[in-house]
């Protein structure tokens, strides 16, 4: 075979197992999209939820990889029902990564005391890619 072809091949495969690998990357992305997380929260005693809860809870979510973007009581409503009194948002590196620190015996046990202090309401919405 001609130097000329197997260059020409050469260039031809590599070009077909890069699209390949870009193509996996793409489909890796799309399939470990971040998640924001919010919750509503209907505290019923402040002063444990302040001072016992949050700042736990607030440790667990950075250990486990996740993002606090905010966390606050003044919250606006501005269609529908107004929310709970108390909002909270996260970022998450992917739905997996949420659901492993939900499963984590830390967040079980800090979520308990959480209990005794608040109501809770969380969902996650997919980011947009």
């Amino acid at each position: 075979m001609k130097p000329q072809v197997k260059f020409v091949i050469a260039i031809i495969a590599g070009a077909a197992l890069g699209a390949a690998a870009v193509e996996g990357l793409h489909a890796q992305a799309k399939a470990k999209a971040p998640v924001y997380v919010i919750t509503e929260i209907d505290v019923t005693n402040a002063d444990g939820y302040a001072k016992e809860y949050s700042p736990k809870i607030a440790a667990v979510i950075v250990k486990a990889g996740g993002k606090r973007l905010a966390a606050t009581d003044n919250v606006t409503s501005f269609d529908g029902q107004p929310p709970a009194k108390r909002v909270s948002i996260q970022l998450w590196e992917s739905s997996d990564q949420y659901k492993a620190y939900r499963n984590s015996a830390e967040y079980k046990e800090v979520r308990k005391m959480g209990d005794k202090y608040a109501k809770f309401r969380t969902f996650s919405v997919e980011a947009m890619q």
